[in-house]
């Protein structure tokens, strides 16, 4: 059964234009790869005093922020420039401002997160990407500032993968419990 055979009778909500599509489902991937790779790297540095291998996380890690970062950028340019199709009607005021502020959020942490990974390693400083090019500056090098940053870069990050979650648990639920073409609306152009 595909995401549309779900949808209830009535009309389908309008969905989203395909390069929204295309970028949500982009920068969703990298969340998803650059969150559990971020908390091994850490790990595996910690355990091993850094070596070659471990510098490679890094630099893949500090690569896929980079362009992270400039894929939410591009998002928030088109959602301002081209807007979203109106809420669906049949989600409850308490589902809207929940939408809302998880949306919001969403939003706040893919800015906010790369930006303090780039600016904790400007800090560091430790913006080599695997020996080809270093990412440009932010901050002048001071490592206690650097430690700072970097932990908070880790904690924004975990939490973005919590409202990540609740993010993909509530389209779970409007795509098998209330079947009312909520997911349908970012579904990935194929």
């Amino acid at each position: 059964m595909s995401v549309s055979d779900a949808d209830t009778a009535s009309a389908a909500p309008p969905r989203y234009r395909t390069l929204p599509r295309l970028l949500h489902w982009a920068v969703a991937l990298f969340v998803l790869c650059l969150i559990p790779l971020g908390l091994y790297m850490v790990a595996r540095g910690e355990a091993t005093n850094f070596d070659a291998t471990t510098g490679s996380l890094y630099s893949l890690h500090k690569l896929l922020g980079f362009i992270v970062l400039w894929l939410i950028v591009l998002r928030v340019l088109v959602r301002l420039r081209r807007g979203a199709p109106p809420p669906v009607a049949a989600l409850t005021p308490l589902e809207r401002a929940a939408s809302g502020a998880v949306h919001a959020l969403l939003y706040i942490l893919l800015l906010v997160v790369p930006l303090l990974g780039w600016a904790g390693i400007s800090a560091y400083p430790a913006l080599d990407v695997f020996g080809l090019f270093n990412l440009p500056a932010i901050l002048s090098p001071d490592e206690g500032l650097a430690n700072r940053i970097l932990g908070l870069h880790g904690l924004l990050a975990q939490g973005l993968g919590i409202v990540a979650l609740l993010h993909i648990a509530a389209a779970l639920r409007h795509r098998f419990v209330k079947r009312d073409g909520v997911m349908r609306r970012m579904w990935p152009p194929l």
